[in-house]
């Protein structure tokens, strides 16, 4: 209560200060909910479109700037060989090459985490976040099944935001280099999703 009081009271002097600074964010390329009830009405004049993209993805666990960090592990009295219990959460660099200095042309943001107890699988839950092109400000999202040891994955596209609204598709992974000792890995991704043209 007495932290609660005291932010208050820092508030309201501000206020009156006018040290206050209110940032109001103005819609920008079709953002903001009348921009996005209009899309809807649009959407019967729509024709599907599918799109190909292909990128890299660098999961970086060690070293002095990871992109990826462990929030959860199991007990350690309790031991899995399959790592069963481990969360992790991502940042990771979407590049146009396998090389670190490659282009980045967005982010995989999200989670990970070990949910296999016989094998090495992840339940992967992240976005794919364009930074750079005609796709720059858009989505797309994956929730699924990656079995870390099979040559390719295959991982459904849920949804996704800006060019990508409604967006469902199918995300391939290949491993391209893991380091067994940091966990360090660059991931090839193969991704065709279906969605709307206006």
């Amino acid at each position: 209560m007495e932290k609660l009081c005291t932010i208050l009271i820092l508030l309201i002097s501000f206020s009156v200060s006018g040290l206050v600074v209110t940032t109001i964010a103005q819609p920008v390329n079709g953002e903001g909910p009348e921009a996005v009830e209009q899309w809807f009405k649009d959407l019967p004049n729509a024709k599907e479109k599918t799109t190909k993209l292909h990128f890299y993805f660098h999961d970086i666990v060690a070293g002095d700037n990871p992109s990826a960090v462990t929030v959860a592990r199991p007990n350690s009295t309790v031991v899995y060989p399959t790592n069963f219990g481990l969360v992790r959460v991502m940042d990771n660099q979407l590049t146009v090459g396998p090389e670190p200095d490659s282009k980045i042309i967005g982010r995989a943001q999200g989670i990970y985490a070990s949910a296999s107890m016989e094998e090495f699988g992840l339940l992967m839950t992240l976005n794919y976040v364009f930074t750079d092109g005609k796709y720059n400000g858009s989505t797309l999202t994956i929730v699924g099944h990656n079995p870390i040891l099979n040559e390719y994955r295959e991982m459904p596209i849920v949804g996704g935001s800006g060019v990508f609204r409604l967006a469902r598709g199918v995300a391939t992974a290949q491993t391209v280099w893991f380091n067994l000792t940091s966990q360090d890995a660059i991931v090839e991704y193969d991704v065709i999703v279906l969605h709307y043209d206006f």
